[in-house]
């Protein structure tokens, strides 16, 4: 198949020196991009600004904001078979961004913010027969938030984890998920290596 995957976080500038982020680290997406072209897939990611070294085989586009990210993803997926949402995109940026540093002493306490695009909404049009994979990084019990996301975003299967649980974190090399399809059939695989998860996820998508 040809794969399309997002990979790390966005960073939404304030100005030169500030911007908006999370934690994400891009391990997970980029143990997806290894899984899938270990497995002969061709495969396209579309990384946010990590540091991690680009899998063999696999062709990266670097990218930092989420309009950036969107860009990246909609000219890429017409030619792709899958897409796996591994990103963790920033849901909101700064209304404007300076193009010079700005002084304490002309800041107020008060950031302004607009919401980002959803992508995996965006471009649910493009779709047709195309399989989506979604992630849902959450706190506490993830699967009800989860299973909202598969059926609001018209997605295949989600990948559903507890960031707060030991070892399933963000920087971590291990993860613990659950899997949910929309027939409502969920599996939920215990802690182990980012690599394998993603092993067990391009399994799906090969069955």
């Amino acid at each position: 198949m040809k794969i399309l995957i997002t990979a790390g976080p966005t960073r939404e500038p304030l100005d030169p020196v500030r911007f908006i982020s999370n934690r994400s680290t891009g391990k997970m997406g980029f143990a997806l991009a290894q899984a899938a072209a270990e497995a002969g897939h061709t495969v396209t990611l579309v990384a946010g600004p990590v540091t991690l070294p680009t899998p063999a085989g696999v062709r990266r586009i670097d990218v930092c904001t989420a309009l950036e990210m969107l860009d990246a993803v909609t000219q890429a997926l017409p030619a792709c078979e899958a897409f796996i949402s591994c990103a963790a995109v920033a849901d909101w940026r700064p209304e404007t961004c300076s193009s010079t540093k700005l002084k304490k002493s002309e800041m107020s306490g008060t950031l302004r913010l607009v919401r980002n695009p959803d992508i995996l909404r965006t471009v649910r049009p493009l779709k047709g027969t195309r399989k989506f994979v979604g992630f849902a990084a959450e706190t506490g019990e993830p699967t009800a938030e989860a299973a909202r996301k598969l059926r609001d975003k018209g997605l295949d299967l989600i990948v559903a984890n507890d960031v707060t649980a030991p070892g399933a974190g963000f920087a971590t090399e291990t993860n613990r998920v659950t899997l949910l399809t929309p027939d409502g059939s969920r599996e939920a695989l215990p802690l182990m290596d980012k690599l394998e998860v993603a092993r067990r996820i391009i399994a799906w998508l090969e069955a």
